[in-house]
């Protein structure tokens, strides 16, 4: 395809960050976007200059000219809107975090292989170029042998309805904490054999801050933090035997520094054509609907579903319930 023409399901600030990425692309565009109220549709698309308003989602998912449909509602309702556009044999790219719980995450990618429809999570960090080049140089052995990873992320949203409800799948950890959990997987794997943590419950019993340290059959520890309480400066840390990565902004990474004896030696930018990060998960759903691929590998759906099942363990460790998990 020329060009992917993606419709967005839901009108809120994610979907104006997704706009805002495609509108100088050449080869992506928003096309449509729906929500429940006609009118909040119609404001958007006149704001954002995009094509097409819908007042619901069917509508938007039966749209032909559609290539993809992006789903940026909250958490609670991933499930049941990308389970809407697979059922009408649209391509899906959900917002992190995938579902409620693997339960739903299980379900919905193995409608998805049923179908022969691609699918795959919006967990940005994962499809940016830097995020590569973090991982190009921990392989490499820019610090020598890395061994110890830290990775924070808060950010002070405790009035908000998305975090305190458990209606829509409220906490930290799927809003924040999934991308320090991302950060540890990315660069030191997935053979983790112990998980040890903390967490703080908010008054309507979702979690408002949490620290997890996860230990690695080779020898590796990652110290992660996630929060809804405050602000911080949202850095990873990569140590190795030679010096340490330090990253700014794991959850979106603009500047990436190599530290090799307390003194810089290598320093790395987001690309020149860079956006706002979004962009890149779009880029990478057009390559693999054209290859005819029904996963990224830069996001394996058993990486997501697994990614997942460590957020129920966590959740269940904390005493953490949905009304949606079994």
């Amino acid at each position: 395809m020329e060009k992917i023409r993606v419709g967005i399901i839901g009108a809120g600030w994610i979907a104006v960050k997704m706009t805002r990425a495609l509108a100088p692309l050449a080869d992506a565009e928003v096309l449509a976007v729906a929500s429940r109220s006609l009118e909040k549709a119609r404001n958007f698309a006149a704001e954002h200059g995009v094509a097409k308003a819908y007042g619901s989602y069917e509508e938007l998912v039966e749209d032909p000219e559609i290539d993809l449909v992006y789903v940026a509602t909250p958490h609670s309702h991933h499930f049941q809107h990308a389970k809407l556009a697979l059922e009408h044999g649209k391509p899906v790219l959900v917002e992190k975090a995938f579902t409620a719980n693997a339960a739903q995450a299980r379900e919905l990618i193995g409608l998805a292989e049923k179908k022969g429809l691609f699918i795959t999570e919006a967990i940005w960090t994962r499809y940016m170029p830097l995020s590569h080049k973090i991982k190009e140089l921990v392989d490499g052995g820019a610090v020598g042998e890395a061994r110890v990873l830290t990775a924070t992320l808060c950010y002070h949203m405790e009035e908000k309805e998305r975090i305190v409800r458990p209606e829509l799948c409220g906490g930290a950890l799927l809003d924040v904490g999934v991308y320090v959990l991302n950060f540890a997987r990315m660069y030191f794997g997935t053979d983790i054999v112990k998980t040890v943590s903390n967490c703080h419950l908010g008054e309507s019993g979702m979690d408002m801050m949490e620290s997890i340290s996860l230990s690695f059959a080779d020898g590796r520890m990652a110290n992660l933090q996630s929060g809804a309480l405050t602000l911080n400066d949202r850095q990873g840390i990569i140590s190795g035997t030679d010096g340490y990565i330090r990253v700014d902004n794991v959850n979106c990474p603009e500047v990436v520094e190599v530290w090799r004896n307390y003194s810089l030696v290598e320093r790395y930018t987001t690309d020149p054509g860079f956006v706002n990060g979004y962009e890149y998960q779009v880029l990478e759903c057009k390559r693999c609907i054209e290859q005819g691929l029904l996963e990224s590998p830069m996001m394996p759906h058993a990486e997501t579903i697994s990614v997942m099942e460590q957020m129920d363990a966590l959740r269940k460790e904390w005493g953490v319930k949905y009304p949606y998990d079994v």
